[in-house]
């Protein structure tokens, strides 16, 4: 397979990390959640007070070094600088865009696939979102589980837990999105597709 240049790598960050930003942006309209590092970042933001960006950042820093060990330089600085992008970007984008009209059924749904489509874009450019991206990122490349297999796992043990702080229908609302999410992940990310790969 043809590998892509470092301009086409770069577009590539921008894109996928601008798509996952609309996507917690709709889902923090609605007040809703999601799996990984981002629903423990949403989660914590709404009981202390420090932005979705710095916790997300914070969460996502140990698996960086996962990243570098497994897949090497590249894709751990790659995915530090999109976990920063997604920060920024999540922190500011309520300075250029806001919802009159909620509907916590599409922000769901919305907001589940733009990140979906996001992080797919980064996977398949030697980049991440760190956090359980790189610990399902790393199954994927030792045992040929997909991606968006562990990441629904992973996703639905955080959103059963947030039962406990949020309302049933919040988390029902966020379980849908996380499964938009991971729909796009299954089916457009297999383990003999696009496979990260030391370099």
């Amino acid at each position: 397979m043809e590998k892509h240049t470092k301009k086409e790598d770069w577009i590539a960050i921008l894109t996928g990390t601008f798509l996952v930003a609309q996507g917690v942006f709709f889902l923090q309209s609605a007040s809703l959640l999601t799996g990984g590092t981002t629903g423990l970042a949403l989660l914590v933001s709404q009981f202390v007070p420090l932005s979705f960006g710095t916790l997300y950042f914070i969460a996502n820093s140990p698996f960086y070094v996962l990243g570098y060990i497994r897949f090497g330089r590249r894709f751990a600085v790659n995915s530090a600088i999109s976990g920063a992008l997604v920060s920024i970007f999540a922190d500011n984008l309520s300075l250029f865009i806001s919802l009159d009209k909620i509907t916590p059924l599409y922000c769901a749904i919305a907001g589940g696939l733009l990140m979906g489509l996001g992080m797919l874009i980064l996977f398949r450019h030697q980049s991440s979102l760190g956090g359980f991206n790189v610990l399902c990122l790393f199954i994927q490349d030792k045992f040929g589980i997909s991606v968006g297999k562990s990441q629904l796992a992973i996703d639905t043990i955080i959103l059963v837990t947030s039962f406990f702080f949020v309302s049933a229908n919040v988390v029902l609302l966020s379980v849908l999105g996380a499964a938009a999410l991971n729909l796009v992940l299954s089916m457009n990310h297999k383990p003999t597709r696009y496979s990260v790969h030391h370099r």
